[in-house]
């Protein structure tokens, strides 16, 4: 097993007492204090001692926080975030809704990393929401999550050669592509709607 899949599996495995210590350090840093950061190294440490592709600490504290926040399940399927994100767009029959989601994923992709823990908290949260809803959701891929993150701030130099965002975007948009053709071949009405980047039909 990889280092970033042993984390991840230490993360899963976590009882509620643990995870309600790691949501009440949201928005801090890991030194703020002595029980949050004794429980975070006993976790991260362990691993990162053994195994070279161990999440960075201050990657794996930040998903450590999320995960508390929504322990959605994992799983291995390597869809993005964003992904999912532009497949629960399309549950928006409101367009002022669609548009406010837009804007708080555009929001989201230009966040730095040390910036990110809000902005990714609402993701998680909406992919939460739509987990009871309409869209069947067993939960996210925590590895990918892990992945991506580490090369948020990097912009090209790293071994996918392109910045992280830019995929984020693409996979968002491709998903909501995909979920309209859906529609629009069950005969939804509002998959009439413009593709992203399409001109309004006047």
């Amino acid at each position: 097993m990889k280092g970033v899949e042993l984390f991840v599996a230490k993360l899963s495995s976590l009882k509620e007492g643990d995870l309600s210590i790691l949501r009440g350090l949201g928005g801090s840093p890991l030194d703020a204090d002595l029980r949050g950061f004794d429980l975070f190294t006993g976790i991260w440490w362990p691993v990162r001692a053994n195994h070279a592709d161990t999440p960075r600490r201050n990657v794996a504290w930040l998903v450590s926080k999320l995960y508390a926040f929504s322990p959605l399940p994992h799983i291995g399927t390597g869809e993005s975030l964003a992904s999912c994100l532009g497949r629960c767009e399309c549950e928006l029959l409101d367009e002022r809704e669609r548009k406010r989601f837009r804007t708080c994923f555009d929001s989201l992709l230009a966040t730095p990393l040390e910036g990110l823990e809000f902005p990714l908290r609402w993701a998680l949260g909406v992919i939460s929401d739509a987990s009871i809803g309409k869209i069947p959701y067993r939960g996210i891929d925590w590895v990918r999550l892990i992945d991506d993150l580490s090369i948020w701030d990097r912009g090209v130099h790293h071994r996918k050669k392109r910045d992280i965002r830019e995929i984020w975007a693409e996979d968002y948009f491709a998903a909501v592509s995909r979920e309209r053709r859906k529609r629009h071949a069950r005969g939804s009405s509002h998959d009439s709607e413009p593709q992203p980047g399409q001109p309004q039909q006047g």
